[in-house]
């Protein structure tokens, strides 16, 4: 295979026969069983001459620089520009899917840009920024597009973040992913089997294992977000008992994103999520013992801000994406009382702000 440009299908490892015929795609928890020609409903693994490939190996949706902590990340190299991509498709079927032109796009024309993984790399060196990251569709579903592409990455001392709804398999794929991924967020969409099958089509517990897995498995620094829908996960009563299963399962070091929804894709008929419910997801968590808990999507300076655990002093003052003040020693421990605040530092903060600068991979390749 040519490794110069990417393949019209790329073979991979987590697929198994079956007596019918079948082959089963073993990534995920849909467990997406295909006859030949086929595609799971991830759309870009595909059963062809009887092995499931990857229909997406080097192709991207598009590249972009952001701030880190629109991923959102508010504890992982703050203030740094990281380097952002996508494919196409996605194994859930989210009805207010944010992104829903890239992971519910059939089509390959969507994949406006194309790049090999020493590209990528080459690029992210270049371009300065600190880590890329793997979002605005699931790298779940292109796993190994991303594990080669955190490999050329890491050979430039770059770091590699996922973007997650946290929806893989164990005994494997999971292992495997997370491996080569130095941090992630991932989406706990809220706290309810009825709202992920309804909402999602997808489960809840696969995501939750997903989760106690990156805890207590891996060194993967991850923060959490649960985007706040009216009528579907705001309740007190469902926030309560979210923040709850995260202080039993996981401590208090995990920070949590409560995001306000816009109406999108299949959910136009819903309202904006009020500044008042997100404020009071915050309070619960707080209450609950989380250290580290943010609003987002909305101008909240409170909301945005890092406070030291200890002597409750602000750490990280960010309005948006603008950090006006940093109050964090290279090492991440308070300047005012020496408590560590939880977190991946590494020297004195970034100061990328708020740019988001599409790029063009094309300019960028390995030589």
């Amino acid at each position: 295979m040519d490794m110069r440009k990417p393949p019209e299908a790329f073979p991979t490892k987590y697929w198994h026969k079956l007596d019918d015929g079948r082959i089963q795609c073993d990534v995920c928890p849909r467990n997406c069983r295909l006859r030949e020609g086929q595609r799971g409903l991830c759309f870009v693994r595909a059963n062809q001459d009887n092995q499931v490939v990857l229909t997406t190996y080097g192709r991207s949706s598009g590249y972009c620089i952001d701030p880190i902590e629109k991923k959102p990340l508010n504890h992982f190299l703050p203030g740094t520009p990281v380097l952002s991509f996508g494919t196409a498709g996605c194994n859930l079927a989210c009805k207010f899917c944010q992104n829903w032109d890239i992971s519910k796009s059939r089509e390959f024309d969507t994949l406006a840009d194309a790049a090999m993984p020493e590209n990528i790399a080459r690029a992210a060196h270049e371009l300065g920024c600190k880590s890329i990251a793997f979002t605005y569709n699931d790298p779940v579903i292109f796993m190994e597009y991303a594990i080669d592409a955190a490999q050329a990455c890491h050979a430039y001392d770059i770091q590699t973040v996922a973007v997650t709804a946290g929806y893989i398999n164990g005994d494997g794929p999971r292992e495997a992913f997370y491996r080569h991924m130095d941090a992630a967020n991932v989406d706990l969409k809220a706290f309810s089997e009825r709202f992920y099958y309804k909402l999602t089509g997808a489960h809840l517990q696969p995501v939750l294992d997903t989760i106690v897995y990156l805890k207590h498995e891996t060194d993967v620094w991850f923060e959490l977000t649960t985007l706040i829908i009216p009528g579907e996960n705001d309740s007190p009563a469902e926030i309560e008992e979210m923040t709850r299963w995260v202080m039993d399962n996981l401590g208090p070091d995990v920070p949590m994103h409560f995001t306000a929804f816009h109406p999108d894709w299949k959910m136009m008929d819903k309202p904006r999520t009020p500044q008042q419910s997100l404020t009071m997801a915050r309070e619960i968590a707080i209450k609950n013992g989380i250290r580290y808990a943010y609003t987002g999507n909305v101008h909240d300076l409170e909301g945005g801000t890092t406070f030291c655990h200890h002597c409750k002093k602000p750490l990280i003052v960010r309005d948006w994406h603008i950090i006006s003040a940093y109050n964090l020693s290279d090492d991440g421990h308070c300047l005012a009382c020496g408590a560590s605040c939880s977190g991946i530092f590494m020297g004195a903060v970034g100061d990328w702000g708020r740019k988001r600068v599409p790029i063009r991979l094309q300019n960028y390749h390995a030589k």
